[in-house]
């Protein structure tokens, strides 16, 4: 079962962090873990508009909570014009929503765009996954097995964020296998919204194990150079995600907006 809003339990929408992990304290300057697509320069805005991102996507900031712009002032030691430069991107981007006379809040993720992002994702991904089959080679799949192992890792300690990472990088070897390397970037631009419903549903258990021994799966395929076989793992692997698009919000309805019945026509269930 998905975690709720209301669940006690859920590390997605608690500030509780995993054994082993070290609790983030609201207050605290937030650590830039990795670049966001796209990203240029390391001027002040362009780090807290990456900050901010990653803290958004990956649901440390929810839907609904307000970005103040005098607390990231303090965070980050900068005057407000890089903080409204980093916010405006966001607010581009879907992420945040400024309220005229009432603040910038997190915005809530929009059940109508994530359909489309999944079928450009499929599209795009079985075309890399084609191509790593046909042209992998050994060292290639070293590499796409060492990333196995990472995830394997991160499951181990319940590191969520770490195997959200780690999933990240494994799809993007795949396009570099398969010597389009771009079609990971233009993912990654499209599933944005995407990838924060993805963290609500990483606390269902056994749902991060799952998702290795699809990747293994696909991994497996791609060393035996057999196509149809590493797309139908693909396929397998996407279905899921897709499969918990109906339940998810229902279990999380404050962190949505949009029709649900839409969705339900769409994918024929």
């Amino acid at each position: 079962m998905a975690a709720t809003p209301d669940d006690p339990d859920s590390t997605t929408v608690t500030d509780d962090a995993p054994a082993g992990r070290r609790p983030r304290t609201r207050n605290a300057r937030p650590a830039l873990l990795r670049p966001a697509p796209g990203g240029t320069g390391n001027s002040a805005a362009s780090l807290i508009y990456q900050t901010l991102r990653r803290e958004i996507v990956c649901l440390q900031r929810r839907p609904g909570d307000p970005i103040v712009e005098k607390d990231l002032g303090s965070i980050f030691g900068v005057s407000r014009t890089p903080i409204r430069e980093a916010v405006l991107r966001l607010a581009a981007e879907g992420l945040v929503e400024v309220v005229p006379q009432s603040g910038t809040f997190v915005a809530r993720i929009p059940l109508d765009a994530l359909p489309e992002a999944m079928v450009i994702r499929r599209a795009l991904e079985e075309v890399a996954v084609g191509a790593a089959a046909r042209t992998a080679t050994r060292s290639q799949v070293a590499l796409l097995e060492a990333n196995l192992e990472r995830q394997r890792e991160a499951v181990a300690i319940d590191d969520r964020d770490g195997f959200h990472d780690a999933d990240e990088d494994f799809h993007g070897a795949i396009a570099e296998t398969a010597g389009y390397p771009g079609i990971w970037t233009v993912v990654q631009q499209v599933k944005l919204q995407v990838d924060r419903y993805r963290h609500l549903t990483l606390p269902e258990p056994g749902r991060m194990a799952r998702l290795v021994e699809e990747h293994a799966a696909i991994v497996y395929a791609i060393r035996d150079h057999d196509t149809q076989a590493a797309l139908t793992s693909l396929g397998v692997h996407l279905d899921g995600l897709e499969a918990g698009l109906l339940e998810i919000p229902e279990h999380n309805p404050t962190y949505f907006y949009g029709d649900i019945e839409a969705i339900r026509r769409k994918f024929g269930r």
